[in-house]
């Protein structure tokens, strides 16, 4: 599996999503179940999926997929397929 496919099924399984519903262009905002709490449950899946835990700036950061696209990708996680 690769990383995208990793993120996708922890996106979809985070925030309770129909898989139809995912793009990687999803955001905060476009997802009713995105709160606080589900922002942790991201961050808890980033550590135990890709094996880095996002600090808690970092992970007010996320506002959408690319944003974690992009801090995982500053850690060294490979996105290419």
């Amino acid at each position: 599996m690769t990383n995208l496919e990793k993120l996708r099924e922890l996106v979809i399984d985070v925030f309770l999503l129909d898989p139809a519903e995912f793009r990687f262009d999803l955001t905060r905002d476009e997802v009713e179940t995105w709160d606080s709490l589900a922002l942790v449950s991201l961050a808890v899946g980033i550590q135990s999926t890709f094996g880095y835990h996002p600090t808690p700036a970092e992970a007010m950061s996320i506002h959408g997929v690319q944003d974690v696209i992009r801090i995982l990708t500053a850690k060294g996680v490979s996105f290419e397929d």
